[in-house]
């Protein structure tokens, strides 16, 4: 991609397999522009290696690098980070994709090189990710747009106090809309559907919503399906009951918060 340069790679677990397979799907970043730093291996690398990245080259490589993405476990970073270090060029900055590690914590381990905070969902491996982006560097934030917003729907952040926030609702979301849909599946099947009937209903419904959703403020979305009085209303309703979803809602993207904070 004209502009990034050399893009290293860090960790190529799930999310950083992810990433991987969503810059070769949409050509953000070439194959041979990238470097993959991985201790064992994975088949999104090898992918990659027979399109013309390097993996595991020696560390000198890393000279030339533009953009150093963070892709390892949070429990991990500094033990991976610190014997890189001797080999990154002024130039590089560095990505970070883990979550709850903070840009002062990543700036006391690692120095005085540009930080950007990215916090991706595994979507991106589709080109169909969401992203929230921060950096008080305006370099470093262009540099994780650019790398981003090719494969994900892109929101920059004003705070780095927000992204813990933006982690629960986005990088945690996709779980919760998973656990919803296996709860309405099966008060389907309590309402005396058989059980793959139900899951393929749920399933779909998720889908189709998603799919309808488009740009529309989400309560004219709902009020398209809850007429006054029908039988939707009625379900909305009992959600609703004694603001028990907000509640429940609140608690949840809470609790993710305080995770994401104790990991950092």
């Amino acid at each position: 991609m004209p502009g990034v340069g050399l893009v290293v790679l860090i960790g190529c677990g799930r999310l950083g397999s992810a990433i991987l397979e969503g810059w070769l799907l949409t050509q953000t970043v070439a194959a041979a522009d990238l470097i993959i730093l991985s201790p064992s291996e994975k088949p999104a690398a090898e992918v990659a290696r027979a399109q013309g990245a390097r993996i595991n080259p020696p560390l000198e490589a890393l000279a030339e690098a533009s953009v150093i993405v963070l892709a390892v476990k949070p429990a991990m970073w500094r033990d991976v980070v610190t014997p890189l270090l001797p080999f990154l060029g002024d130039r590089a900055v560095i990505l970070s994709v883990m979550a709850g590690v903070t840009a002062p914590t990543l700036a006391e381990g690692i120095g005085g090189w540009p930080i950007v905070r990215v916090m991706p969902t595994t979507g991106v491996s589709r080109g169909r990710g969401v992203a929230s982006v921060w950096s008080a560097d305006d370099r470093a934030r262009a540099l994780g747009q650019a790398l981003f917003e090719p494969m994900a729907e892109t929101v920059v952040l004003a705070d780095e106090a927000l992204m813990d926030a933006a982690t629960a609702v986005a990088g945690s979301g996709a779980a919760y809309f998973y656990a919803f849909t296996e709860a309405l599946a099966r008060a389907g099947e309590a309402a005396g559907l058989d059980a793959m009937t139900a899951d393929v209903l749920a399933r779909a419904t998720l889908r189709s919503a998603a799919d309808s959703m488009g740009e529309d403020a989400l309560e004219a979305l709902i009020g398209r399906i809850a007429s006054p009085g029908g039988s939707t209303r009625a379900g909305l309703d009992a959600l609703a009951k004694d603001g028990r979803l907000g509640v429940m809602l609140d608690e949840t993207v809470a609790a993710a918060v305080r995770r994401n904070r104790e990991m950092g």
